[in-house]
């Protein structure tokens, strides 16, 4: 499972992938009404997405929105074996992995604003019994350090079998519980509250959490709080046991064994809702609007959800609150969002409090990590 922030996605996951190309190469343009994106944003971003292109990424596809106007550009090709374009529409779906975990948080949030969640309260108040380990006891560590990779759990990723690739080859899956049990075989990476690492498997524990104090199942929460509320009709979490992706969508591709493999296919048990999640651009950017505009969190505890004391050392300038990283761009405008890597696919996401948003999704690694800080700005800064 790769499931990771900006510049650990970049760095560790090799993947290659597909979008459309005219006959010159260049990245073509569709938009949903009159283009109302600043036309020197989109003429940047078509640059930056071909440039990824040329760096050896297959395929990518961009997806600015601003004042209800949403404009899409795409580059390179939807499948290496045939050469095939991204189709123009309808919206393709991608693997967006660890973008999954601001949902999570999102909902969590709304069950603190119900009075059914605390954040300072420990996991074992949820989740009696469930964190014991070498240095861990859910007795000791909050909801809150959960969010915010502050707990200092062991990161389940660490075990070989988690592997959302081979595990649809091998026809394996994995219950949360189970994940857990895995991940606490491993020491505790430092005492709660003391430090930032990230840490996929906080969010099993939040999925399990949701669950427990909910009574339903996770994705029933999501559809309910979250897609189905905000129209969010190409974004959903497969259930065990579906490899593919429903909708239209391009293929990903990840370097298995020194050989760069179609990876679309992948268990969506093992990333769960830490990193499962399916979505496009124009859902994204919809979700990340909404949110940061208080239309899925209230108010008091979207302030919280958005609030940080955790920088992101991997990041630069980032710093992670409770699901979501933020950092001011140069430009001053302060982008909150986040970033998914899994087998096939890599994505970052998000908007700013003024309307702007974007989505770029990519189907492979590029060989070279680009500047993430300077991808956003363009797509962000008026």
């Amino acid at each position: 499972m790769r499931i990771m922030p900006i510049v650990t996605a970049f760095g560790l996951l090799a993947v290659a992938g597909c979008s459309s190309v005219s006959g010159d190469n260049s990245p073509k343009v569709v938009t949903t009404t009159p283009i109302e994106v600043s036309p020197s944003r989109v003429d940047q971003v078509r640059k930056d997405i071909d440039a990824i292109v040329h760096g050896g990424v297959p395929g990518v596809i961009a997806t600015l929105t601003e004042g209800g106007q949403t404009v899409t550009l795409t580059s390179g090709v939807a499948d290496r074996a045939t050469g095939a374009p991204i189709p123009m529409t309808p919206p393709q779906q991608t693997r967006v992995g660890s973008i999954s975990k601001t949902f999570v948080a999102a909902i969590i949030m709304q069950l603190v604003g119900e009075g059914k969640v605390r954040l300072d309260e420990p996991i074992d108040t949820y989740l009696p019994g469930l964190l014991t380990g070498q240095g861990v006891d859910g007795r000791t560590i909050t909801v809150r350090q959960m969010l915010q990779h502050r707990s200092g759990l062991p990161e389940l990723t660490d075990d070989p079998r988690i592997d959302e690739y081979r595990a649809a080859l091998e026809g394996r899956i994995y219950t949360p519980a189970e994940e857990i049990a895995i991940a606490l075989r491993m020491p505790a990476q430092f005492a709660p509250g003391t430090q930032y690492k990230y840490t996929n498997t906080n969010y099993i524990v939040a999925g399990m959490l949701v669950e427990k104090v909910t009574g339903r199942a996770y994705s029933e929460e999501l559809a309910g709080r979250i897609t189905g509320p905000n129209q969010l009709a190409d974004t959903y979490l497969p259930p065990t046991g579906e490899l593919d992706i429903r909708g239209p969508h391009p293929h990903g591709y990840a370097m298995i064994d020194g050989v760069l493999t179609d990876a679309s296919r992948s268990e969506p048990s093992v990333p769960w809702v830490a990193g499962a999640l399916v979505s496009t651009g124009a859902d994204l950017n919809r979700f990340y609007l909404a949110l940061l505009a208080g239309r899925i969190v209230a108010a008091p505890e979207l302030n919280q959800m958005l609030t940080s004391d955790s920088p992101m050392p991997e990041d630069g300038n980032m710093r992670y609150a409770l699901g979501i990283g933020h950092t001011q761009l140069p430009c001053g405008a302060e982008y909150f969002g986040h970033t998914g890597g899994i087998a096939g696919y890599i994505t970052i996401t998000g908007g700013t409090k003024e309307g702007r948003a974007f989505t770029i999704a990519m189907t492979a690694a590029p060989d070279q990590k680009p500047d993430v800080t300077a991808l956003i700005s363009h797509a962000l800064c008026p």
